[in-house]
């Protein structure tokens, strides 16, 4: 387990390929994750990769200035509707498509996305409400 944030950072940017594979796969509380992102925006993008990180701090991630950050969120499988749903209106198309295209959005965030203003969400969220979703 990941016990301050000090040692997610040192894990994160280490050259010792075990180090960073624990940042990435090794969990931590709910206090040393809101101090990574509190205290180190840069590595808000590797957090949203950690694959423990809890959906309290996705749910912040969700709202970052970084449209990458919030591209990896839309990745994240364990995401709830509500979350879907804020990141269905993201501005970034990249994060957009990736909520149609997950496999837990509601059909009424597919719904939505039909009328998006990228062509691509809007036929992604169509061919999949047609598929029967």
């Amino acid at each position: 387990m990941i016990e301050s944030a000090e040692e997610f950072i040192r894990l994160r940017f280490s050259d010792d390929p075990e180090e960073y594979r624990r940042a990435s796969a090794e969990s931590a509380s709910l206090e040393v994750w809101t101090e990574v992102v509190e205290q180190y925006p840069e590595a808000r993008f590797w957090v949203a990769h950690n694959k423990t990180v809890p959906l309290e701090i996705l749910r912040v991630l969700a709202t970052d200035p970084d449209p990458r950050v919030r591209y990896v969120v839309a990745t994240k499988r364990k995401l709830t509707p509500e979350i879907l749903t804020d990141l269905a209106t993201d501005p970034d198309e990249s994060v957009r498509l990736t909520v149609a295209n997950h496999k837990r959005v509601p059909r009424s965030v597919l719904e939505q996305l039909q009328s998006d203003d990228w062509s691509k969400v809007r036929d992604v969220a169509r061919d999949r409400l047609e598929g029967g979703h």
